[in-house]
This record gives structure tokens, C-alpha cells and sequence, in this order.
């Protein structure tokens, strides 16, 4: 992953008005986004699937009427592994480009499924990764890389996320070429990031060449009340040839196109994309954990879905 900066730039999104759900979308928002680390293995033999829908609607309910093609539940034994037919764990404490404190591991300590649900829990503990490094904050990273990726359709993930400043989760996508067109060339699409500071606020952005880093083109989205961890939300892309959209529920509240882009940069969505869902702890963008955040704290995931 590569390392956050200070600076934000503010791009232009859609406003959305959302007062009958309780809910308001708010835009021109400064970005934020995972940057994707460069040096992951690659590997091959990956399920790659493309959606065929070339025209898709603007309300996150129409989900309904579309073609599953993956998805997992997570109704695995209480207690058990995700499911390592579909996911891969990634470890290390290296710090991921964004000077973040936990180090991933492929415990199922810090992943493991309950209750029909994915949790993915931040422990406060001295460990020392396989990599060498000691860090004081473990966490799960885990990616569909090399079994499943698709080209354009919806994905989707209900998600209740945790709460505490320096808390980082996030659900999004990685260009599954990212071997040969190292990060961020490759893409990337974050569906959902949260930093624990602002509790009742998600940003989605996407990144790519020319438009990476603080420098992602992104929006977030409000909640009236309340917290995103005080439920479990439904958060989407929809993905086609020149346009992405991002939902929170059934709301719409931005739209990507290249007319977004810098000029003369590259639309990056035109190939496949992978699948991740982490919980970082501290770095450049969140901060680091203060004296009232509180641990263990869990993401739990009802289920992640991808439509054609």
C-alpha cells in the first residue's frame, strides 16, 4: 500500500437526497482510500467472470433482479476459518504504505465465522509476524486474489462495522493485474472505508494512475443519526464499461466517470477486480488508537455478493 499525505483534493459528486431514510449523503468530500500494496504474489487459476448487463439502475435494490455469480454466506462451523477455497489471507506488519500498527495474520483468532457471519477481529497483543516485524495490534486481510475475480456487475457486502479512533476497515477492490501493472495502475475501487474518527461517515473513491493515493477521486457518506457501528449496512458498487456507483443501503450517492479524471489520466476499469475485506489500525489517514479506543473490536459480515 502506498502512504497516505496530509492533503486532500475535493472532487464534485452527486447529492443525493436521502431524508425519508433518516439518511443524508454528503459530497465534494476530501478523499481517502487504501492504496493497494504492489509487491503481493500472483498467482494463477483464478474463477474471472465478466458482467453482461451493459445498463444498470440507480436504486441498490434492483439487486434483486440481477444473477448472482459468487458470493459467500459464511455458514461455516462457529468457530472456522473463512472458507480457504475463496479467500486468502495476507500477513505482515509491515506497515502496508500507510505506517499502520497491526500486523495481519491467518489466525482464526483474528477471522473466523459465527453465527452465519464473518468476523474479523482486532486483538491488542505483541506479536511478531512471519515477516520479522513486532507489532501490538493483530487483524485479518483477506482477498479473493487468484479465486475470484469479475469485470464489471455489482458488489455488495453487509457489513457492521467497528467503532474507535484509529480503526480502519474497509471493503473493496484491486485490479487482478496488478503483477504486471503494478499499484495503482492496476485500480482500485473502495466500496467502503470507515476511519474510526468519524463514526457515522464511509468514503468510497477510485484510484488509478494520475488520481491515486490523497489524490483519489472520492465522496463519503452520512448518516443523520447514529453510527455506522451501531448496525449493519449494505454497502455496493455498480460497475460498468465508463461509469461506477456507490450505494450505502438503497441510497446512491456518487457516480464515477472519466469525465472525472484528470486530464490526460486512464480509466483504470476495464479488467477484471479482486475482492478484499480488512481492519487496519492506525496510519497516516485514521491516526493511531488513543486512550478511548477500546479492544477487541470485530468487523462482522453477513455476506459479500457479486451480480452480473
Amino acid at each position: 500500500m502506498r502512504p497516505k499525505v496530509a492533503a486532500a483534493i475535493f472532487v464534485s459528486a452527486i447529492s443525493v437526497a436521502c431524508a425519508a431514510n433518516g439518511i443524508s449523503a454528503a459530497v465534494d468530500a476530501p478523499t481517502g482510500g487504501f492504496a493497494s500494496d504492489a509487491s503481493v504474489e500472483s498467482a494463477d487459476g483464478a474463477l474471472s467472470l465478466e458482467g453482461g448487463s451493459s445498463s444498470f439502475g440507480t436504486d441498490a435494490s434492483d439487486a434483486q433482479t440481477r444473477m448472482l455469480l459468487w458470493s459467500d454466506e459464511f455458514n461455516g462451523a462457529n468457530g472456522s476459518a473463512p472458507d480457504s477455497a475463496k479467500w486468502t489471507p495476507e500477513t505482515g506488519g509491515n506497515g502496508w504504505g500507510n505506517e499502520e500498527l497491526e500486523t495481519y495474520t491467518s489466525s482464526a483468532k483474528n477471522a473466523y465465522q459465527e453465527g452465519g457471519r464473518l468476523v474479523i477481529k482486532v486483538i491488542k497483543e505483541t506479536v511478531m509476524g512471519t515477516d520479522g516485524i513486532s507489532r501490538n495490534y493483530t487483524s485479518s486481510r483477506l482477498i479473493t486474489k487468484s479465486k475470484f475475480s469479475q469485470k464489471f456487475g455489482r458488489f455488495e457486502a453487509r457489513i457492521k462495522i467497528p467503532f474507535g479512533q484509529g480503526l480502519w476497515p474497509a471493503f473493496w477492490l484491486l485490479g487482478d493485474n496488478i503483477s504486471s501493472a503494478p499499484w495503482p495502475a492496476c485500480g482500485e475501487i473502495d466500496v467502503m472505508e470507515n476511519i474510526g474518527k468519524e463514526p457515522a461517515t464511509v468514503h468510497g473513491t477510485i484510484h488509478g494512475t494520475g488520481y491515486s493515493g490523497a489524490s483519489g477521486i472520492g465522496s463519503y457518506y452520512s448518516l443523520s443519526s447514529g453510527r455506522f457501528a451501531d448496525d449493519f449496512h449494505v454497502f455496493a458498487v455498480e460497475w460498468e464499461p465508463s461509469q461506477i456507483r456507490f450505494y450505502v443501503d438503497a441510497n446512491l450517492y456518487a457516480s464515477r466517470t472519466p469525465s472525472d479524471l484528470p486530464l490526460g489520466a486512464t480509466w483504470a476499469f476495464d479488467h477484471g477486480f479482486y475482492i478484499l475485506l480488512n481492519v487496519a489500525v492506525g496510519g497516516t489517514w485514521p491516526g493511531n488508537p488513543d486512550s478511548t479506543t477500546t479492544f477487541p473490536q470485530a468487523m462482522m459480515v453477513d455476506y459479500v455478493r457479486a451480480y452480473q
